[in-house]
């Protein structure tokens, strides 16, 4: 497979100086700067922080099953969508590097690992347990939203052999609509089941009525969690 090119990326910055820095992965067939319009559309206020830069990255264009190999925006290549298929792991492992070097950027510009958190919508969401589970453990959170991961993925057992060796893992906070009918409700609770049984530390949270969509409750719910993950510790914030 081809190398990928540098990603695209829609950057909002702080209202300060940035000491932390959140990776948001978009759902497939969508683009950094679509999910960035469809979180300002929802959340008021919008997601934006005084010291955090918020990254929204594009996947580029690839043929994707799910569509009949058509070209899609999308993180990696699904055989098709349910818990009970393959992981298409070498289109996953394809997007780590890019995706780590954009993690790398952040490190670069001063930003420490654990003040970077990574996550994502739907398949950026999978994509972001990946990367944090198998490649960036170090990392300050991971987050999904909408998300699941296959029945036999290798992210669970890269998380169990890293408990069972003692070393750290990221927190991860989930969101699911209870009436997701493109990626169930149950899928996303079994993910989050298994990799806490594997040893990570993670937050379920459920929301009546949400169909596979973002919500302005889940979002703040979500903005909470950054801000607890990564505070703002410059002598002129808030206390």
């Amino acid at each position: 497979m081809a190398a990928v090119r540098k990603l695209q990326i829609c950057v909002i910055s702080p209202s300060r100086k940035h000491s932390a820095s959140v990776i948001f992965l978009h759902g497939s067939g969508d683009c950094g700067s679509g999910l960035r319009s469809w979180v300002r559309d929802v959340l008021d206020p919008d997601l934006v922080f005084s010291h955090i830069r918020v990254i929204y990255p594009t996947a580029p264009l690839r043929p994707y099953t799910p569509m009949r190999g058509a070209l899609s925006n999308v993180w990696f290549d699904r055989y098709k969508i349910s818990r009970d298929s393959p992981e298409h792991l070498e289109s996953i492992d394809h997007m780590c590097d890019p995706l780590g070097s954009l993690i790398q950027d952040q490190v670069r510009a001063g930003i420490p690992k654990h003040r970077i958190i990574i996550g994502g919508f739907s398949m950026g969401g999978a994509m972001a347990l990946h990367l944090a589970c198998r490649h960036h453990p170090d990392v300050g959170g991971v987050f999904a939203l909408s998300s699941f991961l296959n029945k036999d993925s290798v992210a669970f057992q890269a998380v169990k052999e890293r408990h069972k060796a003692g070393l750290p893992l990221p927190h991860l906070f989930q969101c699911h609509g209870s009436s997701d009918e493109l990626v169930l409700h149950q899928w996303g609770e079994e993910t989050s089941e298994l990799l806490r049984k594997s040893g990570m530390s993670s937050s379920f949270h459920s929301f009546l009525g949400l169909n596979h969509q973002l919500s302005q409750p889940e979002l703040e719910l979500l903005r909470g969690w950054i801000l607890n993950r990564v505070p703002d510790t410059s002598p002129t914030s808030s206390p």
